[in-house]
C-alpha cells in the first residue's frame, strides 16, 4: 500500500504515468492461444481449443420451431408497450413443462428505475378475467418485479394514440439441441472490465474435455492482448469490433455466446449483428436492459495516478463485492485467474467508454435469440432487479438464480454454472403436435369417408371435367422480416 502510494505521488509530481501499459506475462503455455492482429498494432490473444472428436455427428434437423410475433410500440410519455402477437414463444417453452399453453397477451412496461417494485403475481394466473379487472402482473416469464400491466381500457385509450416509434417482430426461430459431437457448433466466452479469459478457465476445460470448440478473447489492454495508449481505443464501439471481427474469424454454423457482466452487451450487440448465426445466448450477471453511459461522479473519473495509489483498495473492493465469501480460497482465484489485474490508465478508460446509448430496452425486446440468464444472489454490483427486468423484456428468457453465488459466480461456483450451461445447450422446444392428433380417430375416419362418398359423387355426374383440386399447403420457409415505422 506504502509503495503504491509512493509511485503515486511521483507520478503526479513528474506528470507521467507509473503504469507500464502492455500485455500482462502469461503463467500458462502457449499451446491453445493465438494471437489475432485485428487492426494494426492491434493484437487480441484468442483461446482457441479444437478437440479431437472420435465421433462426430451431423445433426438431424430436429428440434422446435418457436414462432417470434411481436409489436414493439414507444409512446412519447415514455411508455413501452410490447404486444405478442399469435403463439407466444413463452408459452410454446411452457408447454414442454406443463403441456398447458398461455393465452396471448399484452405487456406494458414502465420505462423506470429497475429498484421500483411492485406486487408479484404468478404468470401462470394471467387469465383473461385478471386482464378486464387490470390486477398488476409480472411477465410470462414469472421472475421479475417490474410493474407489468394488463389493463383493457388502457389498451383502448393507447390505440387512439400514434406510437413515437413501432418495431414489428414477425419469424420462425428453429431451436436444436447443440451437443458436444456436433462439429458445427462454437462456443464464445466474452469477459468483462477487469478480467481475462482466464476467468473461464473452469468453463473452458469442462466444455473442451466434452468435446465443443471453444473460444474467449482477452478484450484490449486486459490479460496478454495489446493496450493501447490512448482512451479511444476503449470505447464500447472500438471493443466491440474487435470481438466482432473474432467472432468472424471463428464462427460456425450454431454459435453460442457467454458473457459475463460487461461482457453481455458485446453477446447483444452480436447477437443484433448475426441473429442467423447466434444459436443461443447466456448473460451471467450483465445487468438489466438499460443503455450505457459512463458515470460523471464515479471514482474512476479520478486521474490515473491517484487510481494507482487506491489500486489496493480497489482490489479489496471487488473481493468485497464480487465473491460471496473473502477468504483465502477467493483471494486465491482472484489472484489465478487473473481477474481485476489491469492498469489504472486501462481501467479509468475502461469505465469512462462505456457509452452505448443503442442499447435501450426496445434493442433487447427485439432479440429473438433464445437466452439464459444466470444470477448470483450476492452480486453487490448487478442487483437481481435487474435481471429480472431483462427477463421480462426479453422474448425468450430463462432466470437462474445461484444461492451461493455472486459477481464472480462462475469461479465461485463452477459445478453448478457448468451444469446449468450445459443443460441449457441441450436443451430444445418440443417439436409440436400434427393437427391430425386434435381429431379423434372415428371422426377422422368419418371425415374420411365423406369426401370419398363426395369425390365419388362427382365423378359420376361430371366425369369429363372432374379434377383433381391442388393441395394448398403452406410453405415451410422460414420468414424473418422486421418492419421499423
Amino acid at each position: 500500500m506504502l509503495t503504491s502510494f509512493m509511485e503515486g505521488f511521483l507520478c503526479c509530481l513528474t506528470s507521467k504515468s507509473t503504469n507500464v501499459v502492455v500485455p500482462a506475462e502469461s503463467s500458462e503455455p502457449a499451446d491453445g492461444h493465438e494471437f489475432v492482429e485485428v487492426k494494426p498494432g492491434r493484437v487480441i490473444r484468442v483461446r482457441h481449443a479444437i478437440p479431437e472428436r472420435s465421433v462426430v455427428d451431423q445433426p438431424l434437423g430436429q428440434g422446435g420451431c418457436v414462432s417470434c410475433k411481436r409489436r414493439i410500440s414507444v409512446y412519447c410519455n415514455g411508455q413501452l408497450f410490447i404486444d405478442n402477437l399469435g403463439d407466444k414463444a413463452g408459452a410454446e417453452l411452457k408447454t414442454c413443462q406443463n403441456g398447458e399453453t398461455e393465452p396471448n397477451s399484452t405487456v406494458e412496461l414502465e420505462l423506470t428505475d429497475c429498484g421500483k417494485s411492485s406486487p408479484l403475481v404468478n404468470a401462470t394466473d394471467a387469465r383473461p378475467d385478471s386482464i378486464r379487472t387490470g390486477k398488476v402482473l409480472t411477465s410470462e416469464t414469472g421472475s421479475g418485479d417490474a410493474p407489468v400491466v394488463f389493463q383493457a381500457e388502457a389498451s383502448q385509450n393507447r390505440c387512439r394514440r400514434k406510437p413515437k416509434r413501432t418495431v414489428v417482430i414477425d419469424c420462425e426461430r428453429k431451436i436444436s439441441a447443440c451437443k458436444e459431437t456436433h462439429a458445427d457448433v462454437a462456443l464464445f466466452f466474452i469477459h468483462g472490465v477487469g478480467g481475462s479469459l482466464d476467468i473461464w478457465r473452469s468453463q473452458l476445460d469442462f466444455f473442451s474435455r466434452l468435446g465443443y470448440e471453444v473460444i474467449a478473447p482477452d478484450l484490449a489492454g486486459h490479460g496478454c492482448s495489446s493496450a493501447p495508449l490512448i482512451p479511444a481505443a476503449y470505447t464500447f464501439y472500438a471493443l466491440a469490433e474487435d470481438i466482432r471481427l473474432i467472432f468472424k474469424r471463428y464462427a460456425r454454423k450454431r454459435n453460442i455466446l457467454i458473457g459475463h457482466s460487461y461482457g453481455v452487451s458485446f453477446c447483444t450487440f452480436l447477437a443484433h449483428e448475426y441473429p442467423e448465426q447466434i444459436h443461443k445466448m447466456v448473460m451471467i450477471n450483465g445487468g438489466g436492459p438499460t443503455a450505457l453511459e459512463p458515470s460523471l461522479c464515479s471514482v474512476f473519473n479520478l486521474p490515473t495516478c491517484v487510481l494507482h495509489c487506491l489500486s489496493p483498495l480497489l482490489t479489496w473492493s471487488f473481493l468485497k463485492a464480487g465473491f460471496a465469501r473473502q477468504g483465502a480460497k477467493e483471494k486465491r482465484l482472484l489472484k489465478e485467474n487473473n481477474a481485476f489485474n489491469v492498469s489504472a490508465f486501462v481501467l479509468r478508460a475502461m469505465m469512462s467508454g462505456q457509452y452505448w446509448p443503442e442499447g435501450d430496452e426496445v434493442y433487447h425486446a427485439e432479440l429473438t435469440v433464445p437466452v439464459l440468464l444466470v444470477h448470483g444472489m450476492h452480486d453487490k454490483f448487478v442487483p437481481v432487479e435487474e435481471d429480472q427486468r431483462m427477463a421480462e423484456i426479453l422474448l425468450i428468457a430463462f432466470l437462474k438464480v445461484l444461492a451461493d453465488g455472486s459477481h464472480m459466480v462462475m469461479m465461485e461456483c463452477p459445478e453448478a454454472v457448468n451444469t446449468l450451461l450445459h443443460e441449457f445447450f441441450l436443451w430444445e422446444p418440443a417439436a409440436p403436435l400434427p393437427s391430425q392428433s386434435k381429431t379423434r380417430p372415428e371422426t377422422a375416419k368419418a371425415q374420411t369417408d365423406n369426401t370419398k362418398a363426395a369425390a365419388d359423387l362427382a365423378n359420376k355426374v361430371r366425369p369429363s371435367t372432374a379434377r383433381q383440386a391442388p393441395s394448398n399447403s403452406a410453405a415451410d420457409g422460414r420468414s424473418d422480416k422486421r418492419d421499423k415505422k
